[in-house]
């Protein structure tokens, strides 16, 4: 899945969509996603200058909108009806730091998928080295229903 259809699925748009890709997909099971790091992102701005440092909360955030893909497809949640909310991170570690011309692989496994709440396992590498894990949870919210 190439980031056009990846933009098809999540809301979320530059500079906070975080997907470039999605390798793998097991319905219902697992899903494995790709986010190029680049040196022009924004975030380097301010993170750090001199020392650009990819934020660990982004790693997380770049985990929860492969995880909502798989809820998204999974659930078969009707595109564009849906919010996929974060709502809860367990055991969240970061065990290495993230650098421009990294490219993180986002792996998350399915513990239980509901439109309620879901809750999926993730590990991000940079090859073949875990920079992050945690344990994310996560609802569906039908727009009309967030928006009130």
């Amino acid at each position: 899945m190439d980031v056009l259809e990846i933009m098809n699925i999540l809301p979320h748009r530059y500079p906070i969509l975080l997907v470039d890709r999605i390798v793998e997909y097991e319905e219902g099971k697992r899903i494995v996603g790709i986010k190029n790091v680049s040196v022009n992102e924004p975030v380097f701005q301010g993170h750090f200058p001199g020392f650009p440092l990819f934020p660990g909360v982004y790693v997380l955030e770049a985990m929860a909108q492969v995880g909502g893909i798989l809820m998204i497809k999974s659930l078969n949640l009707e595109i564009g009806k849906y919010a996929i909310v974060f709502a809860g991170i367990d055991g969240a570690r970061f065990k290495r730091p993230v650098f421009p011309g990294d490219q993180i692989r986002m792996e998350l496994e399915a513990i239980s998928l509901k439109k309620t709440l879901s809750k999926m396992k993730g590990v991000a590498t940079v090859d073949g080295q875990v920079v992050t894990e945690a344990v994310l949870l996560a609802a569906s919210r039908r727009l009309e229903e967030v928006k009130k």
